[in-house]
C-alpha cells in the first residue's frame, strides 16, 4: 500500500501502536473504538515497582492484553529479533504516543511512515515535558499535534493540530487528563485523513507566525527546576506550583524539612516581609512572602507525612519560629 493510494478505509490500514503510560491508553482505546486494525502494540518491558518490587506491566500492555492485541516488549529497539518481529507484522502505519525515541530503522519501516502525537502546538514546546512547561510559563492555551517522525526529535511535518485553553489555576495533571482525550480524538481524525489521502503535511517552519517568533522548549524536569524562589513574583511562583502538580511537585522548606506544594492561591500585596517569610494563623492558612505579595499554600506534603489540605495539616502541626 503506497502513500499515493486514496480513499482507503481506516479499518483497512494495518497499524502498530507504540506507547507506555496511561496517557497513551486513551489514544489506543480511541483507535480500537473507531474500528482501526491494530496489528500489534509495542510497549516498555515489565518493570519492578512498589514495595515488593513486583514486576508491573505498563498501562498500555494491560489494555492491549485485555483486548487480545499482540504485544511486543523490546529491551532495545535496534535488536535484530525485534526488528524481524516488527517487519513480520506488515504495518502500513505506526503510531507513537508517549513512548521513547525510535531508531530510523523502526520509524521508517511502514509505507505510510510513523505518526507521533505530541502534547503541544508544535513547533512550540518540543521536548520531554511540554505540558509542564506550558503551565509553568503561564500559557493561556496549549494543544496537541500529530506529525510525521523524522531524524530530529519533534521536528517532523505537521498533520493536524487542535488547541484548547488552560485555566488560570489549572494544574499540569488536570491539563494532562483533558489533553489525553483531545489528543486521542485528533489521532483518530489523523488516521482517517491519512487513509483517505486528504491530509496536507505542513513543515513546522511554516507553523511559526512571524520570522522572529521565539521557540519555547520543554526539556526534562530536574530537581533544581522544582525549587521555589520566593524572591520571584506571585504569578511566576503560582504557575511553577501548578505546573509541577501532581508530579514531581514544587519544593521549598518548612521548619528545616522539605515541603512539597501542590496547590496555591495568589495574594497580591505590598509588604516589607523578607522573601520566603512564613506567616500563619495556626488554623486556616500558611502563606509565604514573595516579591509582590503572598502565596497561600492550599495542598501540601511535609517530608515524612502524607499529602493533605492546609487546614488538616495545621490541625496536627505547630509551626516553629520562622
Amino acid at each position: 500500500m503506497s502513500t499515493t493510494d486514496h480513499n482507503i478505509q481506516a479499518s483497512n490500514l494495518r497499524i502498530i501502536f507504540m506507547g507506555t503510560p496511561d496517557f497513551a491508553v486513551a489514544s489506543l482505546d480511541a483507535l480500537v473504538r473507531a474500528g482501526c486494525n491494530i496489528a500489534g502494540v509495542v510497549t516498555a518491558p515489565d518493570k519492578p515497582a512498589g514495595r515488593g518490587m513486583k514486576l508491573t506491566e505498563s498501562a498500555v500492555k494491560k489494555y492491549a492484553s485485555e483486548k487480545g492485541l499482540p504485544v511486543l516488549q523490546p529491551e532495545k529497539l535496534k535488536n535484530p529479533a525485534f526488528i524481524e518481529e516488527l517487519r513480520a507484522l506488515k504495518a502500513d502505519l505506526q503510531i507513537v504516543v508517549a513512548f521513547r525515541m525510535l531508531p530510523e530503522i523502526v520509524w521508517n519501516m511502514p509505507p505510510l511512515g510513523t505518526v507521533n502525537l505530541h502534547g503541544s502546538l508544535l513547533p512550540q514546546y518540543r521536548g520531554a515535558a511540554p505540558i509542564h512547561w506550558a503551565v509553568i510559563n503561564g500559557e493561556k492555551e496549549t494543544g496537541v499535534t500529530t506529525f510525521k517522525l523524522k531524524h530530529e526529535i519533534d521536528t517532523g511535518d505537521i498533520l493536524l493540530q487542535k488547541s484548547f485553553a488552560i485555566g488560570e489555576d489549572e494544574t499540569t495533571g488536570e491539563v494532562h487528563d483533558r489533553m489525553k482525550t483531545i489528543g486521542a480524538d485528533l489521532l483518530v481524525k489523523t488516521v482517517k485523513g491519512l487513509a483517505a489521502g486528504s491530509l496536507q503535511e505542513m513543515a513546522q517552519s511554516l507553523a511559526v507566525s512571524g520570522e522572529l517568533a521565539v521557540l519555547k522548549h520543554a526539556p526534562k524536569i530536574f530537581t533544581e527546576t522544582c525549587q521555589i524562589d520566593w524572591s520571584k513574583s506571585v504569578n511566576s511562583i503560582h504557575n511553577l506550583i501548578r505546573g509541577l502538580s501532581p508530579f514531581p511537585g514544587a519544593l521549598t522548606s518548612l521548619d528545616g524539612k522539605i515541603l512539597k506544594v501542590y496547590r496555591s492561591k495568589k495574594e497580591k500585596a505590598t509588604h516589607q516581609q523578607p522573601a520566603g517569610k512564613v506567616l500563619s494563623d495556626g488554623k486556616t492558612f500558611i502563606k509565604f512572602a514573595c516579591a509582590d505579595g503572598y502565596i497561600h499554600i492550599l495542598d501540601l506534603q511535609l517530608e515524612g507525612k502524607k499529602r493533605m489540605l492546609v487546614e488538616d495539616f495545621l490541625r496536627g502541626y505547630r509551626l516553629g519560629s520562622s
